[in-house]
């Protein structure tokens, strides 16, 4: 049976590594549906994850059109919930209970016993060793939240640090794991 995987896209320059992401699922068989915050709307065009994914892509947090609360089907619909690029404020949302927009609702609606929740994050280096965001963190692991967590390497600001996108070969294999 094939699983289900929701695809949660924050604002980040890594955004541009979820295109290989989602074509490196669809090929290994897995349903794919995205959530991009409105952030990430910004950065790149829902319809290219819409080809990519194969479905429509959630950015909204109501539609005219539904008859059952978008956040509830998705959460129930998913067996994996992946966050990537997760940005610092996406971490924040989740550590604190802030539930504003579709994915973070999404994610708070998922039965953690049914349905795992990924986070990777990708960000400055500070940002990523700041103690508030490893204290959220920490808490997120200890709730039973998964994370991949950043690698060394150049960033965005041409600095070299903790921070960095895993390789989409790194997140597939993660989620094999995860969905075994």
């Amino acid at each position: 049976m094939k699983k289900n995987i929701v695809i949660g896209i924050t604002a980040g320059i890594a955004i541009y590594k979820v295109c290989s992401l989602v074509r490196e699922l669809k090929k290994n068989g897995y349903n794919i549906r995205c959530i991009m915050t409105e952030n990430a709307t910004k950065l790149v065009s829902p319809l290219l994850f819409q080809e990519l994914s194969e479905d429509k892509v959630y950015t909204e947090m109501f539609s005219e059109y539904e008859f059952e609360p978008t956040h509830v089907s998705l959460s129930d619909w998913a067996d994996l919930i992946v966050v990537v690029p997760c940005s610092c404020n996406t971490i924040s949302k989740l550590a604190t209970g802030k539930t504003e927009d579709l994915l973070s609702c999404t994610i708070y609606a998922a039965d953690l016993k049914k349905t795992k929740v990924l986070l990777c994050p990708s960000m400055n280096s500070n940002m990523w060793k700041h103690p508030v965001t490893q204290q959220n963190v920490n808490l997120l692991k200890k709730i039973g939240y998964y994370f991949l967590e950043p690698e060394e390497g150049e960033l965005l600001c041409k600095k070299k640090g903790v921070g960095r996108l895993p390789s989409t070969e790194k997140i597939v294999k993660y989620i094999k794991k995860l969905l075994v």
